[in-house]
Parts: structure tokens; C-alpha cells; sequence
């Protein structure tokens, strides 16, 4: 069984649940979640960085363990949130590491993490250039109309089970068992919808005033694996990364031989890479994000 224990940390009048491992208080990792997904996606990851670093992974408030809101939070209030729980939980300066929506969330946190922020790894993160967020009203209807459907039916934990198979099979039987618990709920799914309300929301926002380009080492990950289907859309938003990656001051590229879970697919290659960051950030001259 999962045996991490965490604990509630206020936020802007909301809260989030933090769980911390690891070892080295002089090193900190920062992990953001994708949409629709929590501290627990990180599992594959964090005991290969356990003896490099402090490790911080949470669940967005609304989620999981953080328990419900009230109302539909924004991109930018994540980013506080963001900032906020790494005040209180982060003694000083750390790498931050974000997969897929976590991507808009900690890009929008950059700008105010300053010189705190040593290093920044994105993992499948679209930038809001991406083709795919031209038609995303529309994408994002069609798919709140499918998990309207889901959150109904995920009362019931087999036909959960029968929803998330993609995710069962890439991890721990452990690490799937509390997914299915706090994520994987009506609750969660329900979540889930108001995150891909927010990501639409956000686009246009971003489009209009893009985040401050983060000057830390940066390490931008696209997967090569794309979904039968959609082979040309998935080329097209590769180049986007690429291309955003070249806009950094200190930006890299990487294709990577994976689907979108790449902390599940190839944990390894996320771990190295964290920890070159957490290496570069030793050789920084005082010159943060």
C-alpha cells in the first residue's frame, strides 16, 4: 500500500493536500499534475529521486485529498496555489516539474517564483501556439458532454475500472487502488470537467498576454507515440514545443518515446533529467526564473 503520509496546507482560503518525501534539504522538487490528475501520477518517479532531493507532489485543490471548492478555479488561481503551498512547504529555491495542463499552471507560477524557481521540466505541455487550441471550445464541449456521462457511471467502481483501463496499465496496482479512490470518482470527475473548462478559458488569456518566458534552465519533453488517428495533429503540436523551446534563454528540446504519461512510460528519463536540472541550478550564478 501507498504509505506516505501528508497533511492539508492552506491556500488563498482553499487548501491542498502535500505529501513530502525524499531526502536533501538543500534540493527540492516541485511536481504539478496534469488535468484531471493528482499526486499519486508522480508515483513511478518519486522513489527514483528519493535519495537526490526533498520531494514535493500535491493534489490541486478540488482534488483528491485537497476535498471540494465552490466555485471553478482559473489557471492563474492554480498558479497562486501553486506559489502559495511552495511558500509554505519549500524553505528555498527548487525545480519544478510539470506534466500537460500542470504545464500552463507552472509557466503562469513562473513569473512570480522568481529566483526561487532553479529549473523548470516540461513534460507533453502544449504551448497555447498549438493548432489544437484553435477549435479547443469546441473539443472542450465534446468532451465535458463524455465525462458527463462518466461521472454518473463512476459510482460504480467496474465500470471506473472499465474507464480507466489505459491508466490501470501503466501503473502500480498500489498507486491505481487510491486513483480509483479519489480520482476516479464522481467528485473527481467532476473536477476534472471544471479543469478543461479552465484550460478553455485560459487559451484565449494566453494567446493575449503569454507568460514571461522562464529564464531558468528549461527542459521541454514532447512523446513521439501519437493516438491512431490523429498522427498529423500530434506532428504539428511537436513542432509548437520545439519551436517554444527555442524561444527560452535557456531552453532544450527532447522527443521522447512515449504516450502522454511519460512519468509512467518512462520514469527513468524524468528522474534524469530532473536531476540534471537540479545540477545546473548548483552552477547558476543567482540568475532565477
Amino acid at each position: 500500500m501507498r504509505d506516505v503520509s501528508g497533511r492539508a496546507v492552506p491556500v488563498n482560503g482553499r487548501r491542498v493536500y502535500v505529501e513530502e518525501s525524499g531526502q536533501g534539504h538543500d534540493r527540492t522538487v516541485v511536481f504539478e499534475a496534469g488535468g484531471g490528475c493528482g499526486r499519486t501520477f508522480w508515483d513511478p518517479v518519486l522513489p527514483l529521486l528519493a535519495d537526490t532531493a526533498h520531494l514535493v507532489a500535491y493534489d490541486r485543490a478540488g482534488r483528491a485529498l485537497s476535498g471540494r471548492v465552490t466555485q471553478r478555479l482559473s489557471i492563474d488561481d492554480m498558479a497562486a496555489d501553486l506559489i502559495a503551498m511552495t511558500e509554505a512547504v519549500v524553505p528555498g529555491e527548487f525545480v519544478l516539474v510539470a506534466h500537460s495542463m500542470g504545464g500552463l499552471v507552472a509557466r503562469r507560477a513562473a513569473e512570480r517564483l522568481g529566483p526561487r524557481l532553479r529549473g523548470l521540466l516540461l513534460a507533453d505541455v502544449l504551448p497555447e501556439s498549438s493548432p489544437v487550441y484553435d477549435t479547443w471550445d469546441q473539443t472542450a464541449k465534446k468532451i465535458d458532454r463524455m465525462l458527463a456521462v462518466t461521472q454518473t457511471l463512476s459510482r460504480f467502481t467496474p465500470l471506473a475500472r472499465l474507464f480507466t483501463g489505459n491508466v490501470r496499465r501503466l501503473f502500480s496496482a498500489d498507486t491505481y487502488r487510491t486513483m480509483l479512490a479519489e480520482d476516479f470518482t464522481p467528485a473527481g470527475t467532476s473536477q476534472t470537467r471544471k479543469e478543461i473548462q479552465a484550460v478553455a478559458a485560459a487559451i484565449p488569456q494566453f494567446r493575449a498576454r503569454p507568460p514571461q518566458l522562464p529564464k531558468c534552465p528549461t527542459i521541454v519533453l514532447s512523446v513521439t507515440r501519437a493516438e491512431r488517428g490523429r498522427e498529423r495533429q500530434h506532428a504539428a503540436n511537436r513542432e509548437h514545443q520545439r519551436r517554444y523551446a527555442e524561444t527560452l534563454p535557456d531552453g532544450r528540446h527532447e522527443d521522447v518515446a512515449s504516450g502522454h504519461f511519460i512519468q509512467a512510460e518512462q520514469p527513468r528519463l524524468i528522474a534524469d533529467r530532473t536531476r540534471q536540472l537540479l545540477t545546473a541550478s548548483r552552477k547558476m550564478d543567482g540568475h532565477g526564473c
